[in-house]
């Protein structure tokens, strides 16, 4: 239908109700699941019996052990936030070296190669964790039995959880690194060169302001998709549970509202954090010919004239 164009009343009620019924799908088990973190009652679920803090704080008798008080599920919430940590940080540096292999260089086989880097994400990540747990133990047995190496960090743990993780986040920092690194003016660089500019210095000047957005928004996903994962890590851990095995566990134990408030906490830092990255990628975000003709380095203030020719 043309914008223009006025649309009948049943149209615009159909698009109203359409709207609330989509968002209400979206959001109102959040809202419900944030409200119920401070329900005064040992149950995470209606009815509602009363306002109260005790599952962020912990009551003051001791008998209620609010989530900021449970040693253990704070450490899980530190482990989540370490191997997040370090996802992101892998993630982005593999990703950019990735993203330019894939615009920058020519071989044979590059298509298969690129497509190759996505299969991770169609792979279930309780086939992705068995997979790398599998490979990792065969690896480090072999190891044993040969050479009497102990590879611990191909054993389930931590490390081999930042790796499960990776082989899977790598593809969307990939992609999204990727899609800015395509739309990048190569002729800037031409003329930072041809003024006698470094490699180094016109990729720091000039090409890595201009990834900065897309490395923002990768470090933001790999961050947030790390952090919530739960099939591969799962198949991946080892004594130290990331946070959402930790729920899981507590999950199959019994319900208590301070799953609900480590839920809310995790919904205010999210949003949070996508905010602030959201922010920061829009700062770095300037018309190109400001930020990168004027990074441009050269040899000298002004630009290297041409001799005059006999007899000019």
């Amino acid at each position: 239908m043309i914008p223009s164009l006025p649309r009948p009343a049943w149209l615009r009620a159909g698009t109203v109700v359409y709207a609330m019924l989509f968002f209400a799908f979206l959001f109102l088990p959040l809202a419900i699941v944030a409200t119920f973190a401070f329900n005064d009652a040992p149950y995470p679920a209606p009815p509602w019996r009363g306002f109260t803090w005790d599952w962020f704080a912990g009551s003051a008798d001791g008998t209620r052990r609010g989530l900021f008080a449970d040693a253990p599920m704070m450490r899980s919430l530190w482990t989540s936030f370490v191997v997040a940590c370090w996802v992101t940080l892998l993630a982005v540096l593999v990703g950019t070296v990735n993203a330019f292999l894939i615009e920058r260089t020519q071989f044979r086989g590059k298509s298969a190669l690129a497509l190759l880097m996505l299969a991770p994400l169609v792979i279930p990540g309780v086939i992705l964790g068995i997979s790398i747990l599998a490979f990792a133990s065969r690896i480090a047995n072999l190891a044993d039995d040969l050479w009497g190496l102990e590879l611990d960090f191909l054993r389930p743990g931590l490390p081999l959880v930042v790796l499960g993780q990776l082989s899977f986040v790598i593809a969307i920092a990939t992609l999204t690194i990727t899609a800015r690194l395509k739309r990048f003016d190569t002729t800037l660089e031409e003329a930072a060169y041809n003024l006698g500019a470094s490699r180094a210095a016109v990729f720091t000047t000039i090409t890595l302001p201009y990834l900065k957005p897309a490395l923002i928004g990768a470090a933001a996903i790999s961050f947030l998709m790390s952090f919530e994962n739960f099939n591969t890590t799962l198949m991946l851990v080892g004594s130290d549970a990331p946070l959402t095995v930790m729920m899981y566990g507590r999950m199959r134990e019994g319900a208590t509202p301070v799953l609900n408030a480590v839920s809310l906490f995790l919904m205010v830092a999210s949003a949070a954090l996508a905010l602030t990255m959201l922010r920061a990628s829009k700062a770095g975000e300037e018309p190109l010919g400001r930020t990168e003709r004027n990074a441009v380095p050269t040899t000298s203030e002004q630009p290297p004239q041409l001799p005059n020719r006999p007899g000019a």
